[in-house]
């Protein structure tokens, strides 16, 4: 391979536009994180991924404990919003109904936040930022699940730890029709229960 063949083995990343530099970054963070892990999430690393110099990433979040904050933030709510977990109709149906595609689709959010939970056995430091994971998917399930007409707070965590199970079976094994069989199972439970209240 030549000196230019090498060069443009691994072309820039076209910058992000005027005023999409913030999320530009987010995604970089999580894609950095998804694919290499927590521990090389640098500046170097997420301004490469975004295409912008490492001083942006610094001067949009100030330190690798923010950006990985604002990250996290960024792939709960596009998770929880992708998903339909927090769904508005009265309809069982509509719960979740965009879980399997969300997988499929956008893997690097889901991988970015198992790669956060693992290392955060390793580093109590990250423990707030796993609470904060877990609350929010548990108040999101409670919520579509109260929308649903049903409200029990011990079958919401139960509901979401099934979820939850399923999205890391699929990333890790890729098998989405399982995943839409399962949420169909899960939904003639909640059906059911619904008819019981």
């Amino acid at each position: 391979m030549t000196s230019h063949e090498t060069l443009n083995a691994n072309p820039p990343k076209a910058r992000p536009g005027y005023g999409a530099g913030r999320e530009a970054l987010l995604k970089a963070a999580i894609q950095v994180v998804a694919s290499s892990g927590l521990r090389n999430l640098t500046y170097r690393a997420v301004a490469k991924e975004a295409g912008v110099t490492h001083g942006l990433v610094a001067h949009h979040f100030g330190s690798r404990d923010a950006l990985l904050a604002e990250a996290l933030s960024y792939a709960i709510d596009r998770s929880i919003e992708s998903s339909s977990l927090r769904v508005t109709t009265a309809r069982v149906e509509d719960f979740v109904s965009g879980l399997t595609e969300l997988v499929t689709n956008e893997p690097d959010l889901q991988a970015f936040q198992y790669e956060l939970l693992l290392e955060s056995r390793r580093r109590p430091e990250l423990v707030p930022l796993t609470r904060k994971l877990y609350e929010t998917y548990r108040a999101a399930v409670r919520e579509g699940l109260r929308n649903l007409g049903i409200d029990d707070e011990a079958l919401a965590h139960l509901v979401y730890a099934t979820l939850d199970g399923l999205v890391f079976q699929q990333l890790t094994v890729g098998d989405d029709e399982s995943t839409r069989h399962n949420v169909r199972k899960l939904r003639e439970v909640l059906e059911a229960v619904k008819l019981s209240y």
